[in-house]
């Protein structure tokens, strides 16, 4: 696997200066196109009145997910909202201010609180500090389990136990059996890179994966076990038949949305990378069609500072290595009949 991926490196190298040929770039949208983490229509508007210091439209999307138990969009749009926050975080000043108590700003003010002490030298120590915000976050409404998910993140930067971890994960799941973020925090305890083993990671996910709701992300888990182990260079814990497995799970997953869909994107980038990481180029490239214009920063930024560039890199190595192999088998092709 090592070989694997500094082949796919080489060939994102190469990319950057060769363009395959316009029949292997059909349907696949111009580089110029292509966006990175774009916000879905309900979330720009909140995004954009954030911009301008208005707090209310980022207020209303988070109520409305809350009231209707759509535990799934709430956490995408916390993760978003934060994330923007990180630089311009006024609006969300404002609004606590103006409402103090209101859980929908809680559970913000909690995630913002551990990315900010996630990024910080003194990690743990941070981290500890912001407890009594997650305590804030879950007491705001007692059935959401996105604070239970941030709660999850929280344990695994200050070196919980598994005791208590799972202590955390019972009370997530408690909340909503299937909630991809709550599994993804998991997986990512379990990891390799945290306090687990590739195996132990492998084992979860595709446990988690056979129990999931038809077209739930949650079956995308061995896909991300997958790639933390490519990532990792580790030839020995996993047989490649079980990441080969993960893939074809996570190509099925991806076949249950339409193309360009923007909800499983990062799925679908993280699918394409797997999938060209095992030089399986040709389902590599209909991850890239089923895209669209759609770039998600992960899993690109664990490989570059430059997300975007990276992704675009991959999609014209994908690209590149097909068309290298066509002409050979066209050739094969016309030696067994003289009327081609």
């Amino acid at each position: 696997m090592v070989r694997t991926m500094s082949l796919l490196r080489a060939l994102m190298r190469t990319a950057r200066r060769v363009r395959t040929a316009p029949r292997i770039a059909h349907g696949l949208p111009p580089d110029q196109a292509v966006l990175l983490d774009a916000p879905d229509e309900r979330l720009s508007p909140a995004l954009v009145a954030a911009a301008f210091g208005e707090w209310e439209p980022a207020a209303k999307l988070l109520a409305t997910t809350r009231e209707s138990a759509d535990w799934e969009d709430r956490d995408r749009h916390v993760l978003r909202l934060a994330a923007f926050a990180l630089n311009r975080d006024e609006w969300l000043t404002s609004w606590l201010a103006v409402a103090p108590r209101d859980p929908d700003a809680l559970v913000l003010k909690a995630e913002l609180a551990v990315r900010r002490a996630w990024e910080s030298p003194a990690r743990a120590e941070r981290l500890r500090e912001v407890g009594p915000l997650l305590d804030a976050a879950a007491e705001g409404d007692p059935d959401d389990p996105v604070p239970w998910r941030i709660a999850l993140d929280h344990a695994r930067g200050t070196h919980a136990t598994h005791t208590a971890f799972e202590s955390l994960w019972e009370q997530a799941v408690r909340r909503s059996s299937h909630h991809y973020g709550c599994h993804v925090a998991a997986l990512q305890y379990l990891s390799a890179q945290w306090y687990g083993s590739h195996r132990e990671c492998f084992d979860f996910a595709e446990q988690a994966a056979a129990d999931a709701l038809p077209g739930s992300l949650v079956q995308a888990l061995p896909v991300r076990a997958a790639f933390a182990q490519l990532l990792s260079g580790d030839t020995n814990s996993v047989q490649d038949d079980r990441i080969d497995a993960a893939a074809d799970l996570a190509v099925a997953l991806s076949a249950d949305y339409e193309p360009g869909d923007p909800w499983p994107a990062e799925v679908r980038n993280l699918t394409a990378y797997v999938l060209a990481g095992r030089q399986r180029w040709e389902p590599a490239l209909e991850q890239f069609r089923l895209i669209g214009p759609y770039a998600t920063s992960f899993p690109w930024n664990h490989l570059s500072d430059d997300p975007l560039g990276r992704f675009l890199d991959a999609r014209d190595a994908v690209r590149l290595q097909i068309a290298s192999a066509r002409p050979l088998r066209a050739r094969a092709g016309r030696s067994g009949s003289a009327d081609h």
